[in-house]
C-alpha cells in the first residue's frame, strides 16, 4: 500500500528529453501527460484491489469489531441515561447520592474506630508483656539467674526509652502507664544493682587481723544460693555497672594491699587456692607479709615490682577471670593512684642526688620497663600514656634537676629569711669585714662595696649552680639555668617585703639593700663572660642581662627613695622657721635657730648612715643633692621676705652663718672625697662647685649688712649675676631691706636697666 501514500511528481511521467523547465508544456505534451496519468491511475486501482482481496479476512474482523463496539456504546448510553434519571428523581426521601455518601462516611468511621481499638489492643498486650518481663526480672534475681535478669533489664530499658538522664517532663504527653512502667523499671534496676553489689562485697573481703584477702568463687546471699562470682561480674557488665562494682574491689585492694606495701617498703605476697572435694576452687586467699625492717634502696626495685606483680596476677586470675576488658577497666580504676604511689614512695626517693650517679639509674629504668610490660600483657594498662613509671624513669635527669632546683631555691629562701642586715655599732669603711657580709670588689668598678651576707651567699649559690650547668647534659642544664634565675629573682621577691618598714625610713638597712642590688647587678652582668662559653650548645643563648638591668634600676630606686626621704625631713625642719620672718623677735629667733639645729642634726645623722656604706661617689652625689636642696630652700625663703628690719637683717645673717658653721665638717669631707675620687687630670674643686646654691646663700648673708651702693655695685660688676641672682630678686631684696628714698629709687633704676 506504499504506492497510495507517496506523492506523484508530474515531471516524472515525461521523458527527460521532452522536458524543458524554462518553457510551458505544449498540447502534445499535455495529451501525453494525461494518457500517462490514466495509466498510472489504473495501476493504482489494480494494486488496491489486489491488496483488499489478499486481506479480506482481516477487513471482515475489523468491521465486525467496530459493529460490536457500536452496540456496546448504545447499551452503555441507555444504562447511563437510566442512572441519571434515577439520581434526579426524588419522591420526598433522601437522594441516592446523599445516602451513598453517608454510608461511605459511616464505613470510614467504623474502620477508624476498629483501627484504634486494634492499636489499643496491641498497646495493652505490649504493656502486659513488659509488665510480665519486669516481673520475670524479680523472679530471675530470686533464683540466681543474674545474667538473664540483666539482659531483660537492658532490653526493657530500650523498649521503655529510658535514658541515663531521664526526665519525666519529657514524657508529659504520654499515657500515665508509661511513667508507671519506667518507675517500675528503675526499681528493678536499683534492685539488681543492690543485689549484685552485695554479692561483690561478700565475694572479696579483707581480714585486718590476719592481713589476708579472701575471694570466694561460689556465693550465697540470703535465699540466693550457689551463684558464681564470674556470673555476678557478667551481669554487672551487661547492665552497665561493672565499673561501680569493681570500684569497690579496686578501693579495697588499693587501700589495704598496694598502698601499705608501697608506703612502708616491700611486702611478700603468696596465693593459696582452697578447693572442694570435686576439685573446683571454692576460695582463693592472698596472704600479705609486712617487712620487719622496711628500707628503700636500688636493689629493692625488683622485689617491689615482683610483689606488685603477684597482686596484679591475683586480680587477673581470680577477680577478673582473665577477661581482658574487665582487667583493663580494673586498671583504669587503680593505675593512676597506684602509679602515683610508686613514683612518690619509691622512684622519686631513689633519684640520684649526684649527677655522676645518673648512669646507675639505668638498672631501675630497665626493671621499671619490664614491670609495665608485664602489666600490659594482662591488659592492666595500655601503651602510651599509661606507661607513667617508664616515662618517669626515662626523664630521671629532669627529675634530678627538678629536685636540685627545689633544693637550691629552698636554700636561698632560708638564707634570705634568716638574714638580719645588721651592722656592728663600731662599723666603718676602714674595718672592712663584719659577720653578715663585708667589702667586696665590684666587677665593673674599681670601688669596693659593702654588702649583706644574704647577697654574698646568694651569689655563691648562683656561681655553684652555673658551674654545674657547665658539667651537665642539656636537659639538666636548662633546669639549673632556671634555678639560677629564680634564685636571683627571689632576693627581689623576699627582701623588699621582709624589710618594707626599713625601706620606708632612713637607716643602714635600706642603704645595705641598695648596695646588694648594685652588687647583684654587676655580678649578674658578668656571668655570661664567666660561664657562657662552657654552657651546653643548646644554651649558648642563655642570658641574665635582663636581671642585671633589673637590679640596677632597683638600686637606683632605693637610693632615690632615701634621698627623697632625707629631703622631706629637711624641708619639714626648715618649715619650722616659718620662712625666717621677724627673726628679730626672741620667739621667732629661737624657732629659726631650732630649725637650723634640726637641719644640722638630720644631715649629721644621714652622714653617719650613708658615709660608711655608700660608694664614695654615690655618697658625694647624694649628699650634695641634699645640701643643694637645703641651701636653695633657705635662700628662696629669705628672698621672699618683703619687709626686713635692720635688726632682722643681722639675725638672718647670723642664722646663715650658724648653718654654714654646723655643716662645715660635712662640706670639708665632701671636698676630700672629691679630691680622692676625681678622674686623673681633673682640676680641683671647692664646695661651691659641688653645691651650686651654697655661694648664693653665702652672698645673701653678706648682702644683709652691705650698703645699698655696694649691693648696686655688685650687681653692676656682674658678681651677683654670677652667683645666679636675677634682677628682680636683687631689686626685691633692696626694697625689703632699705626704706624708700631717692637713692633707693636710683639704685633700683640702675639695676633694672643693666642686663646680663
Amino acid at each position: 500500500m506504499d504506492v497510495l501514500f507517496k506523492s506523484i511528481d508530474v515531471r516524472d511521467l515525461l521523458s527527460s528529453h521532452d522536458l524543458d523547465e524554462s518553457s510551458p508544456l505544449s498540447a502534445p505534451d499535455l495529451r501525453l501527460l494525461i494518457d500517462r496519468l490514466n495509466l498510472h491511475s489504473l495501476h493504482i486501482k489494480s494494486k488496491v484491489h489486489s491488496y483488499i482481496q489478499s486481506h479480506h479476512h482481516h477487513f471482515l474482523s475489523l468491521f465486525s469489531l467496530c459493529s460490536d463496539h457500536l452496540k456496546n456504546s448504545d447499551h452503555l448510553s441507555r444504562q447511563l441515561s437510566d442512572l441519571v434519571n434515577l439520581l434526579s428523581s426524588s419522591n420526598g426521601s433522601k437522594s441516592i447520592d446523599v445516602e451513598i455518601k453517608e454510608t461511605v462516611d459511616e464505613l470510614r468511621i467504623k474502620n477508624e474506630e476498629l483501627g484504634v481499638k486494634n492499636e489499643i489492643l496491641k498497646l495493652v498486650s505490649w504493656i502486659v508483656k513488659v509488665n510480665d518481663e519486669l516481673g520475670n526480672v524479680d523472679k530471675d534475681l530470686g533464683v540466681g539467674k543474674f545474667v538473664d535478669a540483666a539482659v531483660k533489664v537492658i532490653d526493657l530499658k530500650a523498649a521503655l526509652r529510658v535514658s541515663d538522664n531521664d526526665d519525666d517532663d519529657d514524657h508529659e504527653t504520654e499515657p500515665v502507664v508509661f511513667g508507671l512502667l519506667r518507675n517500675k523499671w528503675r526499681d528493678c534496676f536499683q534492685k539488681i544493682q543492690e543485689v549484685l553489689v552485695k554479692f561483690i562485697e561478700n565475694a572479696v573481703r579483707f581480714d585486718h587481723e590476719t592481713n589476708v584477702v579472701h575471694v570466694k568463687n561460689t556465693l550465697s546471699v540470703n535465699d540466693i544460693q550457689g551463684v558464681e562470682l564470674s556470673t555476678v561480674l557478667k551481669a554487672m557488665d551487661v547492665v552497665g555497672i561493672l565499673d561501680y562494682g569493681l570500684a569497690k574491689v579496686a578501693d579495697l585492694m588499693t587501700r589495704y594491699v598496694i598502698s601499705p606495701a608501697l608506703r612502708s617498703g616491700y611486702h611478700s605476697f603468696s596465693v593459696e587456692e582452697q578447693k572442694v572435694d570435686s576439685g573446683e576452687v571454692a576460695e582463693v586467699v592472698l596472704r600479705i607479709t609486712a617487712p620487719s625492717a622496711p628500707q628503700i634502696g636500688n636493689m629493692d626495685a625488683e622485689i617491689i615490682y615482683s610483689g606488685v606483680n603477684v597482686v596484679i596476677q591475683f586480680i587477673f586470675n581470680y577477680i577478673c577471670f582473665q577477661n581482658s576488658s574487665w582487667m583493663h577497666l580494673f586498671g583504669r580504676l587503680t593505675w593512676p593512684q597506684m602509679s602515683e604511689m610508686i613514683i612518690s614512695n619509691f622512684l622519686s626517693k631513689i633519684v640520684p642526688n649526684d649527677a655522676s650517679k645518673l648512669a646507675d639509674f639505668q638498672i631501675i629504668r630497665q626493671l621499671t620497663s619490664e614491670f609495665e610490660k608485664s602489666l600490659k600483657e594482662v591488659a592492666f594498662i595500655s601503651s602510651g600514656k599509661d606507661e607513667r613509671l617508664t616515662n618517669f624513669a626515662d626523664n630521671v635527669e629532669v627529675h634530678f634537676a627538678t629536685r636540685k632546683k627545689v633544693e637550691i631555691l629552698a636554700t636561698v629562701r632560708e638564707l634570705l629569711q634568716k638574714s638580719d642586715f645588721k651592722l656592728p655599732k663600731a662599723y666603718s669603711r676602714e674595718n672592712a669585714g663584719y659577720k653578715n657580709g663585708g667589702n667586696v670588689d665590684l666587677l665593673f668598678s674599681s670601688e669596693r662595696c659593702v654588702i649583706s651576707e644574704a647577697a654574698s651567699r646568694l651569689m655563691e649559690v648562683v656561681h655553684q649552680t652555673l658551674k654545674d650547668i657547665c658539667l651537665s647534659p642539656a636537659t639538666v642544664a636548662l633546669e639549673f639555668y632556671h634555678a639560677a634565675r629564680d634564685a636571683l629573682l627571689m632576693y627581689e621577691a623576699v627582701i623588699p617585703v621582709k624589710l618594707e618598714r626599713q625601706l620606708d625610713g632612713i637607716n643602714q638597712v635600706a642603704v645595705l639593700i641598695h648596695n646588694d642590688c648594685l652588687f647583684l647587678s654587676q655580678e649578674i652582668l658578668g656571668l655570661p663572660f664567666q660561664y657562657q662559653s662552657d654552657f651546653p650548645t643548646s644554651m649558648k643563648g642563655a642570658a641574665f642581662i635582663d636581671l642585671g638591668i633589673r637590679y640596677k634600676l632597683m638600686a637606683e630606686e632605693i637610693l632615690l627613695r632615701q634621698v627623697q626621704l632625707v629631703k622631706h625631713n629637711l624641708m619639714e625642719a626648715i618649715d619650722g622657721a616659718d620662712g625666717f620672718q621677724n627673726t628679730h623677735q626672741p620667739k621667732r629667733r629661737e624657732s629659726a635657730e631650732f630649725s637650723i639645729d634640726q637641719v644640722a642634726f638630720i644631715l649629721e645623722k644621714v652622714r653617719i648612715i650613708w658615709e660608711p656604706l655608700l660608694l664614695p661617689l654615690t655618697y658625694k652625689g647624694s649628699m650634695c643633692s641634699v645640701l643643694e636642696a637645703v641651701c636653695s630652700r633657705m635662700t628662696k625663703d629669705i628672698l621672699l621676705l618683703d619687709d626686713i628690719a635692720a635688726d632682722e637683717t643681722l639675725q638672718i645673717q647670723r642664722l646663715i652663718h650658724m648653718l654654714l658653721n654646723n655643716l662645715s665638717s660635712l662640706m670639708e669631707s665632701l671636698v676630700a672625697i672629691y679630691q680622692t675620687t676625681k678622674p686623673q687630670g681633673a682640676s680641683s674643686a671647692s664646695i661651691d662647685d659641688l653645691v651650686p646654691s651654697l655661694p648664693r646663700l653665702r652672698i645673701l648673708a653678706d648682702m644683709m649688712d652691705m650698703p645699698l651702693k655696694s649691693i648696686t655695685a655688685s650687681w653692676e660688676n656682674g658678681e651677683l649675676a654670677n652667683f645666679g641672682y636675677t634682677s628682680s630678686e636683687v631689686r626685691d631684696l633692696i626694697s625689703a631691706i632699705f626704706t624708700d628714698s631717692p637713692l633707693r629709687k636710683e639704685c633700683l633704676w640702675r639695676i633694672e636697666n643693666i642686663k646680663f
